[in-house]
């Protein structure tokens, strides 16, 4: 999605006088040159930063899900993750790892990646995120499991709080066979840190 979104013009308009007010609020002059059209290019960029509210499953798969043999673990590492903590509404950024164990079918590549990004792009946190991701590639696909492991930065642990620069906060969920079987576990742990 471009930042043309889709947007409904009065969420736009109500978004941007929130953002006006919150400049006031902040003791800013809303009309001076540099900030004269922030809330309304903020207001957008809130709108991308959460379009993954605006988004399903069957829509992101788009019909990509085929018909296979392998029964090998599948992984897609250090996937890209950018996302907003629901409870100060700060970003987290780090990368995300996908396996899973195909039954019959298998998700096409690019899909892994963009169901990562339709539960990031909304007020989260890591925890539930990572559990999101590999329910819903079970669910999509009938896998015999699915593991996820995130790894991001906090600015609400950065910038602000605790204000500690070099913290990263892992997060993992293991289903199915991952959760199981020790050695399908640890050959997911030993092939994402090659």
């Amino acid at each position: 999605m471009s930042d043309d979104l889709k947007c409904n013009k009065e969420n736009t308009q109500a978004m941007s006088q929130a953002y006006l007010t919150l400049l006031q609020e902040i003791g800013e002059a809303p009309d001076r040159d540099g900030l004269r059209d922030t809330p309304l290019r903020a207001a957008k960029a809130m709108q991308f930063l959460t379009q993954g509210y605006h988004m399903n499953v069957d829509s992101v798969i788009n019909g990509a899900l085929f018909e296979s043999d392998n029964d090998e673990m599948v992984i897609v590492k250090d996937i890209e993750l950018y996302s907003m903590c629901e409870h100060h509404m700060l970003p987290f950024i780090g990368k995300c790892h996908v396996a899973y164990l195909p039954k019959g079918k298998v998700i096409g590549l690019s899909k892994i990646a963009r169901i990562v990004d339709m539960f990031a792009r909304r007020l989260q946190i890591q925890e539930n995120l990572t559990n999101q991701i590999a329910t819903c590639i079970v669910e999509q696909t009938g896998a015999s499991g699915a593991a996820v492991i995130i790894e991001a930065k906090h600015m609400c642990m950065m910038m602000r709080g605790v204000e500690k620069q070099n913290s990263t906060m892992t997060t993992s969920c293991m289903l199915g066979a991952f959760r199981r079987s020790q050695t399908t576990r640890s050959e997911f742990l030993s092939l994402i840190s090659k």
